[in-house]
Formats: structure tokens, sequence, C-alpha cells
């Protein structure tokens, strides 16, 4: 065995303190979901299994370990907003995963403002800068290798309106490093923000 190297096989048990699993799949975005049930009531939630998987039409997705209320929400009404998760707001963000009952709007809960979408019912969060209605495309129950489903739901929907602050586009590009995006990172508290210093460039080869 390399004793350069740690190998584990998942299925027996990593044998660290902590999973590294999140760690080297990361940082990642932060799914920050706003959804609503049928009667009206509002949740917020952010999921650190999200990312975006198509340009044209524009799909993007999160993953629910188990069924939560954004996942029993979107099923009913097929519509889910994403908003981008920033610094200024990580605060707020992080209260937002608070496990508390369906009937709690984490709206109220984290003092952030709901304001009303264009194509879809759900509110957005309008103190994030960037924002994603959606509309539901799919929902993917996941399975292991052996074909046994687990508790886990794949939720994907297409990109049907884009809110992007004016501050953020120069020259019409969105520039990503003043947003002050927040990413999860490893470990039970790690997070990562993007900044200016962390840029550089490279071109894809012709």
């Amino acid at each position: 065995m390399n004793t350069d190297t740690h190998f584990y096989e998942p299925s027996k048990g990593h044998g660290l303190p902590h999973d590294p699993f999140n760690a080297i799949v990361g940082p990642r975005p932060i799914g920050w979901i706003s959804s609503q049930n049928a009667q009206g009531g509002l949740n917020l939630a952010p999921y650190s299994f999200f990312n975006a998987f198509n340009y044209t039409p524009p799909l993007i997705g999160f993953s629910s370990i188990g069924e939560k209320d954004s996942l029993r929400n979107i099923r009913q009404t097929r519509e889910f907003c994403w908003n981008l998760a920033t610094r200024p707001v990580a605060e707020q963000m992080n209260l937002s995963c608070a496990a508390v009952p369906p009937e709690v709007n984490e709206f109220e809960l984290t003092g952030l403002t709901p304001v009303a979408s264009h194509c879809i019912a759900v509110p957005r969060v309008l103190e994030s800068p960037v924002s994603f209605e959606c509309r539901l495309t799919q929902i993917v129950q996941l399975q292991g290798v052996d074909g046994v489903p687990v508790p886990t739901w794949l939720v994907l929907g297409e990109v049907v309106g884009v809110h992007i602050a004016q501050r953020l586009l120069k020259d019409g590009i969105y520039d990503t490093a003043s947003s002050e995006t927040i990413l999860r990172g490893g470990g039970p508290a790690d997070y990562f923000i993007v900044t200016k210093d962390n840029l550089f460039k490279m071109f894809r080869p012709r």
C-alpha cells in the first residue's frame, strides 16, 4: 500500500475525523432556494449540493437529502427561485438552514425581504444581488450502483427569469469577483469567498 496516499472505500468508512468527500468536491456554490407551498406558505433554505448543468435552455439543480420542505413545495407548485449567497447575507443564509417546522417562514426568521418575481409566483430574496426564477423540469430520486434508491432527490429546473444587480455588470459583463459570492468548503463550518485576488485568466485553445 502506498503510504503517501490515504485510500479508503466509502462503504467501509473513511477513517478520518471528518468525511473528506465534501471538501474535495468543493468549494461548491450554494443553492439558496426560495419556494412556497400550494397555500402560499414561504420557505427559504440553502443546499450545498447545487450547480448549473446546461446552457440552452439554462438548467440548474440542487439535491435534497431527505424529503425537505423545499422538495415538497416544488412538487406542489413546480416553481422555485435560486438566490445568490454572498458575504453580506452569509449569516442570514446560515440561519435559514435551521431545523424549524414547515409553518415557519424563513424570510421572517432571517429578517430577509421577499420580493415578487416576474415570471413565477415564488418570491426572490431582495437582499441577494442575483436571482434565477425557475420552473421545475425533473425530480430524480438517486440510487446507488446496486440500483437501490436512496432518500435523496435531484431537483432540476429551467431558468425562466434572471435578476442581476446593475453594479455587478461592468461594461455589460458580469463581474463575479465583485459579487462577494460565498462557497461551501469542507469540514463542519468551512466557507470561501470569491475575490479579485484569486482571479486568473486562461483561454481555451483554438
